[in-house]
């Protein structure tokens, strides 16, 4: 058996994630300690009470997602399972990769925490609210996804941000031009186009500007060598060259989260099962339609970490 560990991106958060892991292990409940002082707030209490539009804001959801994937790792290594003996890669789903290279060792928790929180605030600032949007594209190929964008462009931006598999593509950029690949597309036989409630047109060029400051902010923090290889999102590729890894995560804000390609190359490589650790299932949903030859587990409660350190230790 070949596993990775995959770590879930943002819209997986809800209010009450990791509350139960921090009840039951003390281990999880100093992660979401340390979290709260790296960012002088008290996120857990955010995390665990709400309200939950407060706790969608980005620069607030990806750190608290970050923590509780953070915390089940924590109780899993305390449990008997460290990383670096049992697992083969890890991976995550756009600010899931930070908290992969967080699992992995090559940023601490408190380094992570401050750049999810940079990280989330200069996408936020990079383009002003209501100019820049997202949609979800339904049924259609990448490659008929990427003509409508450059179709509806018109010398804007809109470019594909998501590759989630599963016929699901997200594309990102000027609203006005994301629309009209959304009404093309439908034209062009997609089963659904729709809108996406969010703040900014994340993973497209518009990032640029918060791209800028990531590449500033990971300059700053100690980098070392992954336990074990991160499959990094813009390349598909294992990584374990802290200073490479710091390059594909300044790309990654600009560029396009390639999961179905990753999952697919997990199948590729020898790995067999995928763990999803940290809030929600929605990882664990793609990998089943990408790929059913993988077994895919999301772990994200007390009895679900229970599962997991019986069949593997």
């Amino acid at each position: 058996m070949s596993i990775a560990f995959t770590f879930p991106g943002q819209g997986s958060q809800a209010v009450g994630m990791g509350r139960d892991l921090a009840e039951a292990f003390p281990e999880a409940r100093a992660v979401f300690d340390e979290v709260d002082e790296a960012l002088h707030q008290p996120l857990s209490k955010l995390m665990w009470e709400g309200p939950e539009d407060e706790l969608t804001l980005t620069a607030n959801a990806q750190p608290a997602l970050m923590a509780v994937s953070l915390a089940a790792v924590r109780v899993l290594e305390k449990g008997g399972l460290p990383l670096k003996d049992r697992i083969a890669y890890v991976a995550g789903h756009s600010l899931g990769e930070y908290s992969a290279l967080a699992a992995a060792g090559t940023f601490s928790l408190f380094d992570t925490a401050r750049l999810l929180r940079i990280r989330g605030n200069a996408m936020q600032a990079a383009v002003p609210v209501g100019e820049g949007g997202m949609a979800a594209i339904i049924g259609l190929e990448p490659t008929d996804v990427e003509a409508v964008c450059a179709e509806a462009a018109k010398g804007s931006v809109c470019q594909i941000a998501n590759d989630n598999g599963g016929g699901q593509l997200v594309i990102s950029g000027a609203k006005p031009a994301v629309e009209a690949a959304a009404r093309l597309a439908t034209e062009r036989g997609a089963k659904r186009a729709i809108m996406l409630p969010v703040s900014a047109p994340f993973h497209s060029a518009l990032m640029a500007p918060a791209a800028e400051r990531m590449r500033e902010a990971l300059a700053e923090v100690a980098k070392t060598a992954p336990a074990v290889p991160v499959v990094a999102n813009v390349t598909v590729s294992p990584l374990t060259d802290p200073q490479q890894i710091a390059d594909r995560l300044v790309e990654q804000v600009t560029g396009r989260v390639r999961w179905r390609e990753t999952v697919e190359w997990f199948g590729r490589n020898g790995v067999d099962t995928l763990y999803e650790i940290g809030s929600g299932k929605v990882l664990t949903g793609l990998a089943r339609r990408i790929d059913r030859d993988l077994d895919a587990v999301a772990v994200n409660t007390p009895a679900d970490i229970e599962t997991v350190l019986k069949a593997l230790l």
